[in-house]
């Protein structure tokens, strides 16, 4: 999970496709056990960079999840794609 957020984070790095599919690949098995965090940016991740709608509605679901259990930057997220 950290090595997925350095990576997103990092001003160089973070703007390659080719590393933002390998930190979606780093979040899934956390968000899948309900590390709240990692719901967080592999939803954001998925609803700002997935092309098709099925793993945009993921993404949606992800951060509901993740808002609901008082994540800030997920309920922003959400705030911005549901207005």
């Amino acid at each position: 999970m950290r090595v997925a957020e350095w990576l997103l984070d990092s001003p160089r790095l973070g703007d390659n496709p080719t590393i933002k599919h390998f930190a979606g690949r780093l979040l899934k098995q956390p968000a899948r056990e309900g590390v709240v965090a990692a719901q967080s940016r592999l939803g954001q991740l998925m609803c700002r960079e997935c092309g098709n709608a099925r793993d945009r509605r993921i993404g949606q679901d992800l951060l509901r999840q993740a808002a609901r259990a008082g994540d800030s930057r997920a309920q922003q997220e959400l705030g911005l794609i549901e207005d």
